[in-house]
């Protein structure tokens, strides 16, 4: 992509709280409803800063457990799964503009676990890939 590195990293750090996720944002909030309808955190905790984020702290219903600021966003699920999952942002720095490599990893905890990422893995190729495709439009734009 044409955008450098950083920009890049920038809009990764800020999606979610007020601003939303960018790309199906309903359905992230729909995502929310139903972690509190059966007893996780929701997506009532929103964001300390709408553009910082910092080890330790949440982002909605997730946690950041590592940033490497300009280059990796790593976090963690808190929301109710049948296992353990995250979700990864690296900027990749290249002679024009940067790759951005988006990985979400998923841990299943029994048969129910791997039932889950199966039935739900079209679900999330569609979310994931329109999401990595709207960081890309707004760190270019």
């Amino acid at each position: 992509m044409g955008a450098p590195a950083e920009r890049v990293f920038a809009v990764c750090s800020g999606i979610g709280g007020a601003r939303g996720w960018l790309f199906m944002d309903w359905l992230w909030g729909l995502r929310g409803l139903l972690d509190r309808l059966i007893g996780g955190v929701g997506m009532r905790r929103g964001r300390r800063h709408p553009d910082q984020v910092y080890q330790g702290e949440p982002l909605d219903f997730w946690r950041v457990e590592r940033a490497a600021p300009g280059r990796l966003l790593l976090l963690r699920a808190e929301m109710r799964l049948p296992g353990k999952g995250w979700l990864q942002f690296e900027s990749i720095p290249e002679e024009r503009g940067c790759t951005l490599r988006q990985t979400a990893y998923f841990e299943p905890k029994g048969l129910l676990g791997h039932l889950y990422w199966v039935l739900l893995h079209p679900l999330h190729a569609v979310v994931f890939r329109g999401l990595a495709k709207a960081i890309k439009e707004r760190a270019e734009a």
